[in-house]
């Protein structure tokens, strides 16, 4: 848990050293933002700092893919959709946050990853089961994991231009305007970038060998983003413009021939705001608001189509949230925590037969935390509660109100720690999955989750050198799980409950820095052991206890970085073996690969220059299937900045 304390202290320089300090004299304060951390309960990795912005990534999935437990599904092209989905809970039971507020999407229930940028983040962190501090929204406990944003506060006034260009006919421009005045902090932040992704590939398999360019790659979009800081209050307004093409799966021997035409426009904007007050060591309260609006136009209507549904659609999504903590400490070892949320979304779309859709979500929390000793426990129930209104002939799904309970227990000595805990959660069927045209089905269950960790920690060194090393076993059970189906024929899909799926796996972690002289090395390292299985239907022999599919068995990460004063070179290693992505054959499986990215970076007064190098190999992997990756990939980038920056 982190707690953030304000301390005022004297600034030294207002001294003389050989003087006697005069009764008139005068002495300039300041404000000095002093953050102790506490040990948390939950299962926590974290990229901050300089090794956040020393990865050779731009968007958020590039980050999260070197952390344990994590598979990041990409759809080829640099303009593919990035999930993540963490420990095979699917990407639905992931929270992303920024800021403390959540990123949300009612019509499909998942966050594409690679539309936010890591230039204005101070840290990436991901949890496990709760993450557990004062004042936490009720969102917060409603998934089995968590993703947070958190944006850099700056500490003195800077402009800086970037430009960067890169392999497929990439380019790419940003602004970023920073200011530090009377305790007020905010930046502006503005990127632009295109890309044709006309990336050569080679599909080889036993059956075939085809080479090609991908086509219909392309990317183009506009971000702008602000943020604005002052004591407890925090605001953040965000707007992301694109069109690009959606280049579908690669066709055997036909790849220079054969062109699936869809292109998709996006228009994403939200603005949020929060304030949290400490009255004393006792009482804390925070208040978060948040309303965003998204637009999605989908269009496969072109004669290049042939083989494709001609469609051109449009929905727009639009959310309100509202949201209202407070903790009350009776006791120096006793927090008590309780939380309200409401969130209302909207659904429109021109679809045949498709009718407005409005859902109402509830959630409330109690919490209780206890810490004494090195002995950590906490205690949570949360509530929610959905209700659906439409004006389909059909009706709305029947309202769903649930409790789920979380148990958290951990002791602390020294650099050692030990902990456990048990979640229990529900995701409730997205409005795609309940509404969606000739597909959805408004008699789906939620989807169950229930989560078991047992874990150990150890921090060590002192002085020139420091070294952090964590391991986790855990059970996942998945209940109902939400399928599409072909119940009615071939091109006739349906959403239904079909489903149990049983995952144990061990995560393990190693992080550690030394700093001789002007030297700093640094070293950052994951592996993921995972047995995730299908137990559906113990008569199907055909599914039972096989693997779900795109889920590997073993995965590893190595991220090393070498800085000496003003340059810094990193080089990252991913490794992910086998999975399979279809039971109708066998031999349906996607190969392992390797991964090595390289980053060079250099200062020199006012300009950084920076050389990344992607998949250094130029190894041909896919993360699904016929939908190759980029291959080597080289960016460069100029930066000129002005002023003081942190």
């Amino acid at each position: 848990m982190a707690v953030t304390l304000l301390a005022v202290v004297p600034d030294m320089n207002a001294y003389t050293v050989d003087s006697e300090l005069v009764s008139d004299s005068t002495v300039t304060l300041h404000d000095v933002e002093v953050t102790a951390t506490r040990k948390p309960l939950a299962t926590v990795q974290v990229l901050s700092g300089v090794k956040l912005q020393s990865l050779s990534s731009t968007s958020i999935a590039d980050a999260l893919k070197y952390f344990a437990g994590v598979q990041i599904k990409d759809y080829g092209g640099l303009g593919g959709l990035k999930t993540i989905n963490v420990r095979s809970l699917g990407s639905q039971h992931v929270g992303v946050y920024i800021d403390g507020i959540r990123i949300t999407n009612a019509q499909n229930g998942t966050v594409d990853l690679g539309k936010y940028s890591l230039s204005t983040l101070e840290s990436v962190s991901l949890f496990n089961a709760n993450k557990l501090e004062k004042g936490q929204s009720a969102s917060e406990y409603a998934s089995g994991a968590t993703v947070y944003m958190r944006t850099r506060k700056p500490t003195g006034d800077s402009l800086s231009v970037l430009a960067g260009a890169g392999s497929f006919h990439s380019y790419r421009g940003r602004l970023n305007l920073q200011f530090n005045r009377r305790g007020w902090q905010g930046f502006i932040d503005g990127e632009y970038l295109h890309s044709k992704g006309d990336y050569r590939f080679r599909y080889k398999s036993e059956y075939e060998d085809t080479a090609g360019r991908r086509k219909n790659s392309d990317i183009e979009y506009y971000r702008i983003e602000g943020a604005l800081f002052k004591k407890g209050f925090a605001a953040h307004v965000y707007s992301y413009i694109s069109k690009r093409g959606c280049p579908g799966g690669i066709v055997r021997r036909l790849s220079d021939k054969y062109t699936n035409i869809g292109r998709e426009w996006d228009t994403d904007m939200f603005a949020q705001a929060s304030w949290q007050h400490s009255f004393n060591s006792k009482h804390f309260i925070k208040l978060n608001t948040k309303y965003s609006h998204e637009y999605l136009r989908y269009n496969t209507n072109f004669d290049e189509n042939q083989n494709t549904a001609r469609v051109d659609n449009h929905y727009y999504q639009n959310d309100g949230y509202i949201s209202a903590s407070y903790c009350f400490s009776p006791l120096q070892w006793l927090y008590l925590n309780t939380s309200y949320d409401a969130r209302m979304s909207w659904l429109t779309a021109d679809l045949k037969n498709f009718s407005y859709v409005r859902r109402f979500d509830q959630k409330a929390v109690i919490d209780a935390q206890f810490q004494r000793y090195g002995l950590r426990a906490d205690v949570s129930l949360l509530y929610q509660h959905y209700k659906d209104h439409t004006k389909i002939q059909a009706g709305a799904a029947d309202p769903i109100s649930r409790f789920t309970p979380a148990v958290s227990v951990g002791y602390f000595w020294k650099g050692f720690s030990a902990r456990a805990w048990y979640k229990k959660i529900f995701r409730v069927p997205t409005l795609n999955d309940l509404y969606y045209t000739q597909a959805g089905n408004r008699n789906l269950k939620p989807e169950y989750t229930r989560q078991w960790n047992v874990g150990l920690e150890y921090a060590f060194g002192s002085g020139a050198w420091h070294a952090a090393a964590q391991a986790d076993a855990y059970i996942n059970h998945i209940d109902n799980r939400i399928v599409c189906l072909p119940l009615r024929g071939t091109y006739t899909w349906s959403m239904m409950n079909y489903g149990k799926t049983f995952c144990r796996g061990l995560n393990a972690t190693l992080s550690g820095q030394f700093t001789p002289g002007k030297w700093i090395f640094s070293l950052l390292g994951s592996v993921t052991l995972q047995h995730d299985v299908n137990r559906t239907d113990p008569e199907d022999e055909d599914t039972y206890d096989l693997p779900i599919c795109y889920s590997p068995k073993f995965s590893c990460g190595i991220t090393g970085i070498v800085s000496w004063k003003n340059y810094s070179l990193t080089i990252s290693e991913l490794h992910v073996s086998k999975r399979i992505w279809s039971y109708a054959d066998p031999d349906d499986i996607l190969a392992p690969y390797n991964n090595i990215d390289l980053k060079f970076t250099g200062r020199w007064r006012w300009f950084i220059a920076s050389l990344e190098i992607n998949d250094l190999l130029d190894v041909q992997y896919e993360h699904i299937p016929r939908y190759p990756m980029p291959g080597r990939t080289v960016r460069f980038t100029l930066t000129y900045t002005l002023g003081k920056t942190r």
